[in-house]
């Protein structure tokens, strides 16, 4: 069943100690450390790749905390994963990446949590393009970015992910 109506969501940080937990397959400890219950999707093999490579980050540069993952929260409920792969980089550029459980997919998440990106992105005078990658047999992904502005501007090879196009919009910010 797909919602036609807007979801609000809000940004809870994934903390170093609750990635080390989920990490650890210690969901009891990561949810008392963020204060949510946190379901299935956050000890699959995919989460559990990218809380290590988020942590790694965290670890080399603290600076990042406040960039990268965070718990997407709609009615108390933890629907999601998102956030930055890091901080702008030199030429002001940020890429954004989020998950919704399978659990609540098709209800408007998606949309809810690329417009909450692009507002945060949007408060940080630093950022000048937004960026996108996905995989070009992702169309719910596709699907979602469509109404944003993303206009593609290539392709990629990510060892993780594997074939990803490139999709870039201005900050609302940049001024030209």
């Amino acid at each position: 069943m797909t919602t036609t109506f807007p979801r609000a969501v809000r940004f809870v940080e994934m903390t170093g100690t609750a990635l080390s937990a989920l990490l650890a397959d210690d969901r009891p400890a990561a949810q008392t450390e963020l204060g949510l219950p946190l379901g299935d999707e956050f000890l699959t093999d995919r989460a559990k790749w990218l809380w290590q490579y988020r942590l790694d980050q965290l670890t080399r540069d603290p600076t990042t905390f406040g960039w990268l993952v965070k718990l997407v929260v709609a009615d108390g409920i933890v629907v999601g994963y998102a956030g930055f792969h890091g901080p702008p980089d030199e030429a002001g550029m940020v890429e954004i990446g989020y998950t919704v459980d399978p659990l609540h997919r098709r209800q408007g998440f998606a949309k809810a949590i690329v417009t909450a990106l692009l507002e945060r992105a949007a408060a940080e005078p630093a950022v000048r393009t937004v960026r996108a990658t996905i995989s070009p047999t992702n169309q719910a992904s596709l699907a979602t970015i469509a109404g944003f502005g993303f206009v593609e501007n290539g392709e990629q090879w990510d060892d993780e992910d594997g074939l990803e196009l490139i999709f870039e919009r201005p900050s609302p910010l940049t001024r030209t």
